[in-house]
């Protein structure tokens, strides 16, 4: 067999393998989106129709107005299966944004000074500190959660945005930090040099020169970071109480666990949760392939 012939068949088979992890990752994504716009009827049809029939928005209508769908306003076992829980939706991933927002930015400010001192500076237990920040990331999470509650609740900060930012600071920052350095890392210093000699301080060198050159790298922390608030569950579920502050993965979940959930309103609470991180996705799309592709080694 020629080696023309053998290039042909890799290529059919890498474009199968991409075809069926393809599917494989969008396939749930399409159907949730084509769920939440059917009616509770179509969409508990044998077999179920991935196009819909007759497609509706009275399920984003109720979530936003509450006003029933009048699929659900006949008699017999489907009347119940209205969510009162999916009215929350809105409101809560108000909370999920507003919440990973602020980690966001705060993880940008302080992770971008502290890589900066690793990279550039030396100080007595510079290694072991770094280390402990990378290290503080392999302890499991459940390892942490009830010193955490404690932490807060003695704060008096439970049921509040400010407890799960706090929270979430600090198991994104270990990341950040070490993410930035490496990238930091692989920056030449003539530039900065240049720039001290002409009076620059150390702070101006690290925000007119060094992030310019390593936009890329932040925003790959601000995605990692954005995501990893946005979308946490555990210490959203343990550490408010009220729609005042829980945020939409909590609130997701009431709707899914509720037995008499309307399968249609899940798929519009499933759906309405994945357009912020895609849009967020579709904007930085090329600065985070870019950061999260480029080679760098920590020394």
């Amino acid at each position: 067999m020629s080696e023309k012939s053998n290039n042909l068949i890799k290529n059919i088979i890498l474009n199968i393998l991409g075809l069926i992890l393809f599917i494989f990752i969008v396939g749930p994504l399409v159907w949730v989106s084509a769920a939440s716009i059917q009616g509770e009827n179509e969409l508990l049809r044998k077999p179920p129709r991935l196009i819909p029939q007759n497609p509706t928005l009275d399920n984003y209508k109720y979530v936003f107005t509450g006003e029933i769908p009048t699929s659900y306003e006949v008699k017999g076992q489907l009347r119940s299966r209205i969510s009162q829980e999916a009215r929350l939706i809105p409101k809560a991933l108000k909370n999920s944004f507003i919440v990973a927002t602020f980690v966001m930015v705060i993880n940008l400010v302080i992770g971008s000074v502290a890589a900066y001192t690793f990279s550039r500076l030396k100080f007595r237990g510079k290694t072991a500190t770094f280390n402990f920040f990378l290290g503080s990331r392999l302890i499991p999470v459940m390892a942490v959660a009830i010193p955490y509650y404690v932490i807060i609740q003695s704060l008096g900060l439970l049921d509040t945005h400010v407890s799960l930012i706090l929270v979430y600071l600090a198991l994104t920052i270990p990341f950040s930090i070490w993410f930035l350095t490496l990238y930091f890392n692989g920056i030449p210093r003539d530039f900065e040099d240049a720039a001290l000699i002409d009076g620059c301080s150390t702070i101006q060198v690290l925000y007119h020169v060094v992030i310019p050159m390593s936009w890329p790298g932040f925003v790959a922390a601000a995605a990692f970071s954005f995501m990893a608030s946005y979308n946490e569950f555990l210490f959203a579920r343990f550490l408010t109480q009220s729609i005042t502050s829980q945020t939409g993965p909590v609130i997701i979940a009431a709707i899914a666990g509720n037995p008499d959930a309307s399968y249609s309103l899940i798929s519009v609470a499933m759906t309405l949760g994945l357009i912020p991180p895609l849009i967020l996705a579709l904007v930085l799309r090329k600065w985070l392939t870019e950061g999260l592709s480029t080679s760098i080694t920590y020394h």
